[in-house]
């Protein structure tokens, strides 16, 4: 079975990264800092997470489920979580601890 990785969309609450790091050490979960994706647009966000195999999270619920849709006509990709802003962070990082 292949692990899941994670990339944070620039959006993404730091603060789930690092809770979601620190209650699973073994999870790979890479900041868009980290990505160089500040300022970058959608398509390109997630051209570089299909690169990466990685799984995009973000909390983008306005304009990525649009851009995903038409990324995935064409492209391959590992796919997208988009999590509410209003989830707490504590049940953002359990969600993710199970997936």
């Amino acid at each position: 079975m292949t692990a899941i990785r994670f990339q944070a969309d620039a959006d993404l609450r730091q603060a789930i990264i690092t809770g979601t790091i620190r209650r699973q050490p073994g999870i790979d979960f890479q900041s868009a800092y980290a990505a160089l994706l500040e300022g970058k647009k959608d398509p390109e966000v997630l051209a570089i997470a299909a690169q990466d195999g990685t799984v995009l999270v973000t909390h983008d619920r306005k304009t990525m489920p649009i851009e995903f849709g038409k990324f995935i006509m064409s492209q391959n990709s590992s796919g997208v979580l988009v999590i509410s802003q209003k989830m707490s962070v504590s049940d953002a990082i359990e969600a993710l601890v199970l997936v």
